[in-house]
Parts: C-alpha cells; structure tokens; sequence
C-alpha cells in the first residue's frame, strides 16, 4: 500500500547550518502520527517542509502522490502553528468567518461550521469576545478551531496543547481521535511523552535526524525500557555514540 504522506532524502539548511538531516518518513492514509522530539530538533521545520511552506535544500515531499508544494493539496492541508496568526481586535466569531471565506467555506455552510468547531475546543461562549481579552489557552484553542474549519484531509498540528489546561488537553485529543476515525490524517509534533504514547506511530528527532520510528510499543520494546522517555534517551545514545 502506498504511502499517503512520503518524505525522501529531505534536507533542509539555512546558510552554513543543516537543521534537517537525510529524513525519510512514510505515513499510511488516516494514521495519527507523532514527532517526537525536544525544542531545536527539527520538528517545526520539518512540518513545515511537508506542508509547502519551506522548500527542502535536498529530497522530496509527496501527499497523496502528488508533489509538494501544490496550492491545491495546501487548500486541503489544515495547520496549526506553534505562534497563533489571529486578529485581536477582532472577536473569536469574526476571526472564524475570515478564515472561513479564505478556506471558500459556502455562507450557508460557515455559521454551522464556525458552531461546531467552537463546541470542539470549548470556546462557545466566548465567541463574541474579542481576542485581545483571550487567555494564551483560549487563543490556542481558537488556533486549533481555524485549522479544523474546512475539515482538512490532513490536520498538522504544532505543539497544539500548549498552554492548555490537562482537562482540556484530554478533550483535544478525544476529538483528535474522533477526526481520525471519520478518516482525517494527523501529524502532531510534541516533546510531552504521554502524548507521544497516543499515537499511532512516532518518529523520534533530534538535532535533525530521525533515531527511531515506529509505534510507542514497539520503540519501548526494541529498546528493552520500559517507559517512551527511557526508549528515546536510549536511541540518541546509539544514534551520537
């Protein structure tokens, strides 16, 4: 079966340093996939890359066997940055319908769309607001919200609970799980081991290169530990002895 996300050879170097080292990854279509790794080690560049919105100095990047960057697969891509792009001065309601005609959500279809992502992440009552009287929490949430408008096929989220509260947290990654059954591909970058440990399948960085792929079980079973924060000190060990 065909890789629905394949990354080949990617490199990628800004002036005289490399940030990302010989990569190859291939993500199956409908896989809740994990990178792993701490601050610095590739993986906001490497999301990045697979998006469209860097080129790599070296390799290629194909989704759904179709070369990256394309505009039309980006119109498909949904992406939650580490830094929130919204409007302040503007409320959660109205922030949702901008980026809901950029996404050529139908007028009809928006006021429905903007109700459920607002249910989603918890942020139905507070969508007449303006974000400039937002929390860090609240503005995250509502960047997680953009991203979900137009039901992407594929959801790239960057550090997406960060500065979340822990009940909360669990929430966004029940209904990550519920997008992932309805079939909705997602790439999640985080260095928080619990959760790495739920997805489907991790690729561990660090300072560029991948050390280890695989499933959380797997990784912590070829590595004889018996935790994922264990498996990853034991894969760098390998990778720089």
């Amino acid at each position: 079966m065909s890789s629905f996300i394949s990354l080949n050879g990617i490199q990628k170097s800004f002036k005289d340093e490399t940030v990302i080292k010989n990569v190859d990854l291939a993500i199956p279509r409908g896989q809740l996939f994990g990178l792993l790794g701490p601050s610095g080690s590739g993986k906001t560049t490497l999301v990045k890359i697979i998006i469209g919105l860097l080129n790599p100095t070296k390799g290629t990047v194909h989704i759904d066997n179709q070369t990256m960057p394309s505009l039309k697969l980006m119109q498909e891509i949904g992406y939650m940055a580490q830094s929130d792009a919204l409007y302040s001065e503007l409320t959660a309601k109205e922030n949702l319908q901008f980026f809901a005609s950029i996404y050529g959500i139908p007028k009809k279809k928006q006021k429905q769309r903007i109700q459920e992502v607002a249910k989603i992440v918890d942020l139905t009552d507070h969508l007449d607001k303006t974000l400039e009287h937002y929390s860090g929490g609240m503005k995250r949430r509502m960047s997680l919200a953009v991203a979900l408008l137009h039901q992407p096929k594929l959801l790239i989220l960057d550090e997406p609970t960060v500065g979340i509260d822990p009940v909360l947290r669990a929430s966004i990654w029940q209904d990550l799980k519920k997008l992932q059954q309805q079939g909705t591909t997602i790439i999640v970058t985080t260095h928080v081991m619990d959760e790495a440990e739920k997805c489907d399948n991790l690729a561990m960085l660090r300072d560029g290169y991948v050390i280890a792929q695989g499933s959380p079980e797997q990784l912590i079973e070829k590595s004889n530990t018996e935790t994922l924060e264990e498996a990853f000190l034991h894969y760098g060990k390998i990778t720089y002895e």
